[in-house]
């Protein structure tokens, strides 16, 4: 299993981007996909998931800026983020979760991809 975050870039203050979460070896689609973010110095936390029925959650400090979605087709999940702040420069994270509920707890994830970098300028 293999999952791939990317998308990500350096940009300025209210800036949007999409990041793309990728796989091989395993179907997105039949598991819960959790996006998950780690500054420098700080732990890994989770910001949003989306479950196998298209359930979502966010972690409050994202709520109404990012949003999570599922390209069946092609496989992917992504993570619209959309007016950055520089609180938001981290190396981001998906993960797949066996079960198909959603949750922001690191511990409910079994598959973990590489990470992207998002650097926010102010």
């Amino acid at each position: 299993v293999q999952l791939q975050a990317s998308g990500g870039g350096s940009v300025q203050t209210e800036d949007s981007l999409r990041l793309s979460c990728g796989a091989s070896g395993i179907k997105l689609n039949n598991g819960a996909v959790g996006w998950f973010r780690q500054a420098p110095g700080k732990e890994r936390e989770g910001i949003s998931c989306i479950s196998t029925s298209k359930f979502t959650s966010y972690r409050d400090s994202v709520k109404g800026r990012f949003t999570v979605s599922r390209d069946t087709a092609k496989n992917i999940v992504y993570l619209q983020m959309n007016n950055l702040k520089p609180e938001d420069t981290a190396t981001y994270y998906c993960a797949v979760a066996s079960p198909g509920v959603c949750g922001l707890r690191r511990p409910m994830y079994d598959h973990w991809g590489q990470g992207t970098q998002v650097t926010v300028s102010s």
